[in-house]
């Protein structure tokens, strides 16, 4: 964190923050005593690694040999907790998937929180013990951050903003320009799972089995997959828009049309339920945990079994195929035999999402 964040020897605080009752003020975000101990005894103390304890504004970060990747995002989702997961955990997540789309190890990662006055400290410790452990569990540091304080109403309790950087080796080169005519079009597992859940809270809706985020990294997974074929086309991750609005910016950006398949696309039968419920089509809802593949075809049963020996990829399944196609378009075959156009997402379909 900022050098300013930290309380430094001899300079101990008269008395611990109440982080069961208390709530962040305009003092917290001021830049002095107050300032420095939320993050003394909030962030620091669970981001706690080499870096971040040098306490300085910035990171300073050995050159690895291969080269760098470097992503940044915002959070904002509402709620902030939710069904497997929270605004912590989908942070560290989305991140570290941004990352890994490149085929990328994730290394370090910076976060800049902004906090509403009022905001409850216990809720802040919880999101920032749960983002603490996100990171541990996906091997990676948070190195450097920043903290602000906002006027009450002038936020929505807690929004975060993240930057990661991660290596990747060479001949590992998936982008979204490099699908080809008869590639083969994958998917880690069932769709729409994060956006439902977010959809079931603000909504309080109930179901005979809970709709849970599917947030998770994913890097282990495509650490296999990139070592079993190494010259995957097209890695992404449906987040905000779902697959269909992210396999349309895949064949905008590779210059090509596909065809996928209804029936083969999973989804869990009470986001099938849930989505008919609120209206939503489920082809257009976010994912926090599943990433799309884009394969040649000689390497798509190979990669799809690696894919499925992973936990995170236990329900992976070949959706469609790339083909040649000037327009761009994104069709799919139905359950009934017939075709229709897969558009762009119109609008926003559930904002606030991630």
């Amino acid at each position: 964190m900022k050098q300013h964040h930290t309380a430094g020897p001899g300079r101990p605080f008269a008395r611990k923050l109440d982080l069961t009752r208390g709530l962040v003020d305009l003092t917290h975000g001021s830049g002095g005593k107050a300032t420095a101990q939320l993050v003394s005894e909030v962030f620091a103390a669970a981001f706690e690694n080499p870096w971040l304890a040098q306490g300085n504004d910035q990171a300073v970060l050995a050159r690895p040999e291969d080269a760098l990747v470097l992503t940044t995002d915002s959070y904002v989702v509402s709620p902030i907790f939710f069904p497997g997961g929270d605004i912590g955990s989908l942070a560290v997540h989305g991140t570290v998937n941004d990352l890994a789309m490149a085929g990328a190890r994730p290394l370090y990662l910076t976060a800049g929180f902004i906090l509403e006055e009022g905001l409850a400290l216990a809720d802040l410790k919880r999101v920032v013990d749960s983002m603490a452990q996100a990171a541990r569990a996906a091997g990676v540091a948070i190195v450097s951050g920043d903290t602000k304080v906002v006027e009450k109403g002038k936020a929505d309790r807690l929004f975060i903003n993240t930057a990661g950087v991660g290596v990747v080796r060479s001949g590992v080169t998936p982008s979204g320009d490099r699908a080809r005519p008869g590639d083969v079009i994958l998917v880690s597992g069932t769709m729409g799972d994060h956006g439902v859940a977010i959809m079931s809270c603000r909504e309080n809706l109930t179901f005979e089995t809970t709709i849970v985020s599917d947030s998770a990294a994913l890097h282990d997974l495509v650490a296999v997959m990139v070592t079993a074929v190494p010259d995957v086309h097209c890695l992404r991750d449906p987040t905000r828009g779902g697959l269909a609005t992210t396999l349309n910016e895949i064949a905008h950006q590779s210059g090509i049309g596909m065809l996928i398949r209804e029936a083969d696309i999973p989804i869990r039968p009470q986001v099938a339920a849930a989505c008919e419920l609120l209206g939503l089509d489920p082809l257009y809802v976010a994912n926090e945990g599943k990433l799309i593949a884009i394969v040649a075809p000689e390497a798509a049963e190979s990669l799809l079994a690696v894919m499925r020996s992973h936990p995170l990829g236990r329900d992976a399944a070949a959706i469609g195929t790339i083909h040649a196609d000037p327009h761009h378009f994104v069709q799919m075959q139905t359950a009934f035999g017939g075709r229709r156009i897969v558009d762009w997402l119109s609008g926003e379909q559930l904002p606030r999402i991630c």
